[in-house]
């Protein structure tokens, strides 16, 4: 289309100009940018999902998982641990530019999140010392118990809204300090992701805890859509990335190589999250 030059002073014109090109930088710092380095934060221990090993190396299927992830899409990252709690606050504050937890996608996080696709998803359940004597876990007859959940999670929301007036619920910052007192009698049972109570409550006690009830994966107000990398609200072009990453994954055959090392001994793990 022509533009006369004599429809408009020329002062307009580079003013118009100049604004449309604020404005296009802005979209493109809003939703273009990829770092250099994309900075992925997580909360340690979490086992499966994140943990240390003896070196303080981290491990784990998000670890894997988000490395082979950028590897597909050619990015480079770091990974560093901190505080579940400190986990959104350094995103939106820009301190890192990913959050790669087993957080799960929830109605409430996705007012102030960008998620990803999810990645998987996963069910919860009830946790008790091998030897308790444990009937039905509705909030009808679960009554003066001490519940343990690790705070500020989709668990802690559950127990909370449906246990909490019957019952003391112990909120703690990471599982490992959920088993102690787990361990010491000072909580009579947990409620967490069945991944991290299989593997922290069962394999790694050698059977001094046993799972109780069924698993838990609605309602979906609580329990959402499964696991998705959180970004920050306007980085939809580093969220799109990881989605093809995501999806190029399961069609090379490495994410199911992931499940079947990290999940192989758990059939109720579903990968259904596969929406593109």
């Amino acid at each position: 289309m022509k533009i006369s030059l004599s429809a408009a002073p020329l002062k307009g014109i580079a003013m118009t100009i100049a604004a449309a090109s604020l404005l296009a930088g802005c979209s493109q710092n809003n939703d273009s940018a990829i770092p250099k380095q994309v900075r992925f934060i997580l909360n340690a221990p979490y086992v499966p999902f994140e943990y240390q090993d003896a070196n303080g190396n981290l491990k784990g299927f998000d670890v894997d998982l988000g490395k082979a992830l950028c590897s597909q899409a050619k990015l480079s990252c770091s990974w560093s641990s901190q505080s579940w709690d400190s986990l959104i606050p350094s995103l939106l504050s820009r301190k890192a530019d990913a959050i790669m937890s087993a957080m799960t996608v929830t109605p409430q996080r996705q007012h102030q999140l960008l998620f990803s696709n999810p990645y998987i998803v996963e069910p919860s359940a009830w946790f008790v010392p091998a030897n308790a004597q444990v009937g039905n876990i509705s909030p009808q007859d679960i009554k003066g118990q001490h519940i343990g959940v690790q705070r500020g999670t989709l668990q802690d929301d559950y127990v909370t809204d449906l246990y909490g007036s019957d019952n003391t619920i112990n909120r703690y910052g990471s599982v490992d300090d959920m088993t102690i007192d787990l361990q010491a009698g000072r909580i009579d049972m947990a409620f967490v992701d069945y991944p991290i109570g299989q593997q922290t409550f069962i394999n790694a006690t050698h059977g001094a805890f046993k799972q109780v009830g069924d698993m838990i994966s609605t309602p979906k107000k609580y329990f959402g859509d499964g696991f998705a990398i959180a970004f920050r609200p306007g980085d939809h072009a580093l969220a799109d990335k990881f989605n093809q990453a995501l999806s190029e994954l399961k069609q090379n055959g490495k994410y199911q190589q992931l499940i079947n090392e990290y999940f192989k001994t758990k059939a109720n793990t579903s990968t259904s999250a596969d929406s593109q």
